[in-house]
């Protein structure tokens, strides 16, 4: 089964036989909207079934239909979408190996790493591909899908703390852009500021606590290139209902290094209560859609 779909309120569903019966009930239950089928060649074609459980929250099940009009899934992917752009940065795409589905890479300055993301609207890039139509992206909204999570207190700032921080998030991006670019005198300033904070923080952590510290943080996770660990600051959330199961799912729109994407996580695997001006801390598994320029 898919790790994260309990992230869409399938927590029950932890048998195979259980979630291939899920699959084949929500394609038979699909309209004619939800279906979308690209004929890839003579014999083959891929059909996308969009089971939405809740607004922007759904499962993609992913399979070929053959002569009489069935479609017999083959694999599924949980999702929800965002209608926040997170980010414009340079994006290139490339799909994986084993299925026709595909991977973003983002050259995100705000968090300091090429970010990988599995792509959402696999479906739209395929068939802009064949129809040779532009598959340059203008902006990509993501969203984390997370199974473990928990909620930790603000840190309470001034305005002008809050302003200082703004201002240097924006210098050490530039900075970051010209070091990737070459500029030498960039690359000893960011080494210089690295060995600095480092010493802070060493000096720091002796009294403190560590997410005293840390604000915000953005980093890979584990050995798969698409999942992080963060640290966001919470900026709205909503609850949504599963429709089939009526388990309850947070939405949450999380501002990390200056980077605004959501993360949704079932309700029974998060530790606190989420609300606005809180921080989420957990694991995600990172997706995005690619708003292609036209």
């Amino acid at each position: 089964m898919h790790r994260f779909l309990r992230t869409v309120g399938f927590s029950k569903y932890q048998k195979k036989h259980r979630i291939d019966e899920l699959m084949k009930n929500l394609v038979d239950h699909a309209d004619a909207k939800q279906i979308r089928k690209i004929q890839l060649d003579e014999e083959t074609n891929l059909c996308e079934v969009r089971a939405e459980l809740a607004p922007s929250m759904g499962v993609a099940i992913y399979g070929e239909m053959d002569e009489t009009g069935d479609i017999k899934p083959e694999y599924y992917v949980p999702y929800m979408l965002s209608q926040d752009p997170s980010s414009d940065a340079e994006c290139s795409i490339q799909r994986h190996t084993d299925r026709e589905t595909y991977a973003g890479l983002l050259d995100e300055y705000k968090v300091g790493i090429s970010l990988i993301y599995y792509l959402e609207n696999a479906m739209e890039y395929r068939e802009r591909k064949m129809a040779k139509e532009s598959t340059e992206v203008e902006y990509v909204n993501l969203v984390g899908m997370s199974i473990t999570g928990k909620i930790l207190l603000p840190i309470e700032k001034s305005a002008k703390q809050k302003e200082i921080a703004k201002v240097a998030s924006k210098e050490r991006s530039s900075l970051l852009e010209a070091a990737k670019n070459g500029n030498e005198e960039a690359m000893e300033t960011l080494t210089i500021e690295d060995i600095d904070l480092y010493s802070q923080i060493s000096r720091r952590v002796l009294k403190e606590d560590i997410y005293s510290i840390i604000d915000s943080c953005f980093m890979p996770c584990g050995i798969e290139c698409d999942q992080y660990s963060i640290i966001g600051n919470i900026q709205h959330m909503e609850v949504l209902r599963n429709r089939i199961t009526e388990e309850e799912v947070y939405a949450m729109r999380l501002e990390c290094n200056d980077m605004i994407f959501h993360v949704a996580i079932n309700k029974k695997d998060l530790i606190g209560e989420p609300k606005e001006g809180r921080r989420f801390k957990g694991q995600i598994w990172m997706i995005g859609t690619a708003k292609f320029k036209a």
